[in-house]
Parts: structure tokens; C-alpha cells; sequence
């Protein structure tokens, strides 16, 4: 839509100014041209790709940008029969499109190189191919900023014209590690955006000062390099404010540098080498992680971090075990009474991996708090269960279940009575989530089971610390349990309530409850209750027509007797009617002369 727009208006601008344009080059415009050069770049950027990083769908942009402005201006370079290169000169410039020339230019210049930038991270080579066409790019933005000093130009435009420019050096020198030539350039960039930024109103300062913040990490990431050590500190708060991706790459090559200084690390009292790169800057980042996470507030920052070193933690542990996988098909197994190095680095790795599962998990509990007592309060109508409670302490009563199980520490005492005391903790809060999920399915026996199960748990850590160093940080936690005391005893009471009422809703019933009894008085006569019905012309004295009411049957009655009778035997009478017959049968036959022997 934008490009059919933009060609249409440049065709308009064609046919309104037709051959008469010819006639009158020799005539000099009549106004300073004022271009806003950021504006039109940001806007063509997050029209043409850029917003979902499509750099060559933004370089193919700029290619029929350049040569429909080269049509509209009637300024080809060259014809039908060979090319001839045309550069805008200030002899030139009778209208502002013709600066738009240059500045499109060095976007398609540095469009096909962040494209290389994306392809370099699986094909090296292209990175020669990325400085050649950043170094095309500055050359268009230097004939830019000349172009923009003639008087045609207003100072707004001279001024984003050199800002522009220095961006771009800056940019080239940064990709060529070249960190002071980089810096001098983006703080040249940076001074002029935020002065262009208070000069203008409050609708287009958001997007200078949007420039002047992109404009910080790659400052900072200078300044480490030229020797400032207090930079990698502030790329790390950078990152837990706005959580880009141009940060996590610098910052992953900062510790990268850093990551061969650390040769071994000391846990619970015994050091071991560490070998691998990945290994060394996960360590890094766990040793800036409290740092980074004391200063931000933001819920959603610090959930940000916890997965991004929970990752690495992940890539640390499986480049180990495939190490030591490697190490055993080439080595004797041999008995050895302590556990090996890498092997009590592997435990304090998957130690690592849980207690930041763990930290990061109850971040996500006290946002789950947050959100179910305004659910409750009713002042917020998005939907909090107490199964959200229920899964995310389960999984922490399971990551504590398996650091029972590490290997090298399972006769460290202290270790593993602060973490039977920690599962306690965890089990208590479960409960009571369980109980309330229980409440909720008018499950009331069940859900005073677990209220009790709570307390339980609640008596067994009451008065105890949690000493050993390594999970102090988790003494907050058991604080909570007073707090949490007193709900259970109170859920307790509801629910041994609501077991004895069989109701949910206690006020419900009760108010549904009177005096007046709605039976008629036939079924009452034994009782005295107020019926002022009675004395009106319709009283409650009997219900036409009666309801149906259950009657017993006719009964059945069955000859049982029957069956133990013994019955005299007929057998002598039936042989006298047999020979009977057969007589009277002799006697016809006799008579008249039939049936007899001759």
C-alpha cells in the first residue's frame, strides 16, 4: 500500500511538471527545503520489513525507491545504450527529492549489510562482504551531509544530515572494532539528536530521544573496550530494563573476553578447573546476576534475566556432560574414594540451575500473590486459581528433593538438615494451596485434612534458621510462615464449618431460613405457628388435590408347601385301564367274526 502510494504521488509530481521542467532547469527554487531525515527513515524502516527484521525485503525497497525517484526527476543514470553514472551536485538541486537520492542510497547500502550481519553468524565470509557495503553506505552519507550544506537546506536538515552521517561512521568503525573512532562518532551522533530533540515539539521529540537511546549500548560497549570497567556493569542494567537483543550480543562478547581470567572456581570448600569456554561465561553471568536484579523493581525484568542465565546454565551443563561422555570411552573406569573434578563441577552446576529455578520461581509466586488477593478483593476481574499456587511450589519441593540427591555433598549435614528444613517450608505453603483448590470443589473433609497438614509443617520449622550460606538469601521465605499461621488457622475453621453445614455459602442458607412455616394446617395440627393466612379468605388449611402418596400393594401369596408333598403312586390303576381296553376289543371282534384265525 505505502509503495503504490509514494509511486503514484511521484507519477502526480510527473505529469503535473511535464516537459516545462526542461525549459525552466535554469531557474533556482523559490524555498529552503526542510527534510525531517530520521522521520523519513523510520517510517520507510517500519513500513518495508524492518519491524519483523527483513532486511532484504527493505534493501528491495530502497532499489525501486531510487529508481522511481530517478524517473520523477528525470535524472537516469545513463540510457538504452550504456550506463553512465550521475551524482547530485548543489548545480543540481532545483527540488528536495533530489537529496532523497544519496539518503536512499546509503540505506540500501546498509540494509544489504545488516542482511549480511544475519547470514555472517553461519557463513564467516560474508563479513568482508558486510564492511565493503558499510563503507559504500558512508560514502553516500558523506555526499549526503555535503549535499545538505547548501544554502537550499535549512539548519534543521544540515544538522540530521551530520547526525546521519556520524551515525553511519560510527557504525562502520564499531564492526571494525576500531572503539575510538566509534565512540567519537555516536557521541558526535548522539549530541546532535538530543539537541535537534529540545529544539523540537513533544510529538517528534519521542523519536530523536528513541535515537538517542539506541545509541547507548554501543556507547558503553566502546567505553569497556577503551578501558572503562565500570561498562560492562551498566550494559548489564541496560539489559535488565529494556531486554534487547543488541545488548544480549554484547554483552555475551564482553564476558567472552573476561572468560579466560576464570580458570576455577571454589564450592564448599573445594576448588576444581574449569575447562570450558561456555562454563566460564555462565559463571560470569551468575556472578552479575544479584547486582543486576537488585536494581530493577520490574517483575517482568527479572523474570527476563532468570530465564536468559537459566539458559545458559542449560548450554553450561550440556557441554559438560558431553565433555565427560567423551572422556569416558577414552579412559579406564578407576575407583577413586572422592568424586572426580568435572563431576563436582557437574553437581555445582545442576546446584546452580536449581537455585535459579527456584529464585525465579518465587518471583512468579509473588507476582501469582499479587494477582489472587486483587481476584479476591475484587478489584481485579482477571482470573487467579490457587492451582497456580499448587504447581509452582510442587516444582520447588521437587528441585530441593533432587539437590538432596547431588552427588559429593550427601554427608554435608549442614547442607542437606537446611534443605529438609527448606522442603518443609515449601510443603506447608503447597498445603495450604491445595486446601484452598480444595475449598473451591466444596471438598471440605479433604480440604480440613490439609489444613492440618500445613500446620503440621508449620510446627516443624517453627523456631529454626536456615545456616548454611548458601541458602540464607530463602530466610525471607521462612519469615512467611507466620503470616501464613494465621490463614490456615482461619481457612481451618471455615472449612470445619462448612464440613459440619454441608453448604458453600453459609450466609446464603442462613438468610434463607424463617419462621413461617409453609405447611398447611392439616399437617401441623400438633404444632403452634403463627399463619395469619388463616384469617383471610384464602387460608392454608389443607392442599386440594392431596399429593400422591406412596400405598402398600396386594399382597402375593405363593404354595409353597406344594413342593414338599409326596403324592400316592397311580401306577396300579393305570395298568387296569391298559388291560381293560384290550378286552372289550377281544369281545367286538369275536362277535361279529373279525380278526379271527383261520
Amino acid at each position: 500500500m505505502t509503495e503504490t502510494k509514494s509511486n503514484d504521488s511521484e507519477n502526480n509530481a510527473n505529469t503535473q511538471q511535464p516537459s516545462s521542467t526542461k525549459n525552466d532547469s535554469s531557474k533556482g527554487p523559490e524555498s529552503i527545503y526542510t527534510i525531517p531525515l530520521l522521520k523519513l527513515i523510520k517510517e520507510a524502516q517500519q513500513q518495508h520489513g524492518l519491524r519483523h527484521g527483513d532486511y532484504q525485503r527493505y534493501r528491495t525497497y530502497c532499489s525501486s525507491r531510487l529508481h522511481r525517484l530517478r524517473k520523477v526527476l528525470h535524472f537516469p543514470q545513463g540510457d538504452k545504450k550504456g550506463f553512465k553514472k550521475r551524482e547530485v551536485t548543489l548545480d543540481n538541486l532545483k527540488d528536495e527529492k533530489f537529496v532523497y537520492l544519496p539518503l536512499i542510497q546509503a540505506e540500501r547500502a546498509w540494509g544489504y549489510a545488516m542482511q549480511l550481519k544475519q547470514e555472517s553468524n553461519t557463513e564467516p565470509r560474508k563479513k568482508f562482504h558486510l564492511v565493503a557495503r558499510l563503507r559504500k553506505a558512508v560514502s553516500h552519507t558523506i555526499h549526503l551531509e555535503y549535499i545538505c550544506q547548501s544554502p537550499l537546506c535549512d539548519a534543521r536538515t544540515k544538522l540530521e544530515a551530520q547526525a546521519y552521517s556520524a551515525w553511519m561512521q560510527g557504525t562502520l568503525f564499531f564492526e571494525l572494532q576500531e572503539w575510538k573512532q566509534a565512540s567519537e562518532k555516536l557521541v558526535l551522533s548522539q549530541t546532535i539528536y538530543e539537541k535537534l530533540a529540545s529544539a523540537l515539539n513533544e510529538d517528534e521529540q519521542i523519536l530523536y530521544k528513541q535515537r538517542v537511546e539506541e545509541l547507548n549500548p554501543n556507547l558503553r560497549y566502546c567505553a569497556y573496550n577503551i578501558g572503562d570497567s565500570s561498562a560492562q556493569q551498566d550494559l548489564l542494567n541496560m539489559r535488565s530494563k529494556g531486554g534487547k537483543s543488541e545488548l544480549d550480543v554484547l554483552i555475551a562478547q564482553t564476558r567472552e573476553k573476561q572468560a579466560a581470567s576464570l580458570l576455577e572456581v571454589t564450592w564448599r570448600g573445594r576448588t576444581v578447573p574449569v575447562r570450558l569456554e561456555k562454563i566460564r561465561v555462565f559463571l560470569l553471568a551468575f556472578q552479575a546476576l544479584d547486582s543486576s536484579m537488585g536494581k530493577t523493581n520490574d517483575f517482568e525484568a527479572k523474570l527476563s534475566g532468570y530465564e536468559t542465565i537459566l539458559l545458559d546454565c542449560k548450554e553450561a551443563i550440556q557441554s559438560l556432560k558431553e565433555d565427560l561422555a567423551a572422556v569416558a570411552k577414552t579412559k579406564v573406569d578407576v575407583q577413586t574414594p572422592q568424586l572426580g573434578s568435572q563431576q563436582y563441577l557437574l553437581s555445582y552446576l545442576t546446584f546452580l540451575r536449581a537455585t535459579l529455578t527456584i529464585d525465579r520461581n518465587l518471583v512468579m509466586v509473588e507476582v501469582f500473590k499479587k494477582n489472587f488477593a486483587a481476584y479476591l478483593s475484587g478489584e481485579s476481574k482477571k482470573v487467579a486459581k490457587p492451582q497456580e499456587g499448587v504447581k509452582l511450589y510442587e516444582a520447588m519441593v521437587q528441585l530441593s528433593g533432587e539437590l538432596q540427591g547431588l552427588q559429593g555433598i550427601e554427608n554435608d549435614k549442614k547442607f542437606q538438615n537446611d534443605l529438609e528444613l527448606l522442603v518443609k517450608v515449601f510443603k506447608a505453603f503447597r498445603c495450604y494451596y491445595m486446601a484452598l483448590t480444595c475449598q473451591g470443589n466444596r471438598q471440605w473433609a479433604e480440604a480440613l485434612a490439609l489444613y492440618q497438614r500445613a500446620e503440621t509443617y508449620i510446627n516443624q520449622t517453627e523456631g529454626k534458621k536456615l545456616g548454611d550460606s548458601e541458602f540464607t538469601k530463602y530466610s525471607r521465605v521462612g519469615q512467611d510462615l507466620v503470616h501464613l499461621r494465621s490463614l490456615v488457622n482461619s481457612g481451618k475453621c471455615a472449612a470445619h464449618a462448612q464440613n459440619i453445614l454441608g453448604v458453600e455459602d453459609i450466609n446464603a442458607a442462613m438468610s434463607g431460613l424463617t419462621v413461617r412455616s409453609k405447611k398447611s394446617l392439616s399437617l401441623r395440627l400438633d404444632e403452634f405457628v403463627e399463619d395469619l393466612s388463616l384469617t383471610t379468605a384464602t387460608p392454608n388449611v389443607i392442599k386440594l388435590p392431596p399429593t400422591m402418596a406412596p400405598v402398600p400393594c396386594k399382597p402375593l401369596f405363593f404354595d409353597l408347601a406344594l413342593n414338599h408333598i409326596s403324592f400316592p403312586s397311580l401306577a396300579e390303576n393305570m395298568e387296569n385301564k391298559k388291560s381293560t381296553g384290550a378286552g372289550i376289543t377281544g369281545f367286538v371282534k369275536g362277535l361279529w367274526g373279525w380278526g379271527g384265525k383261520k
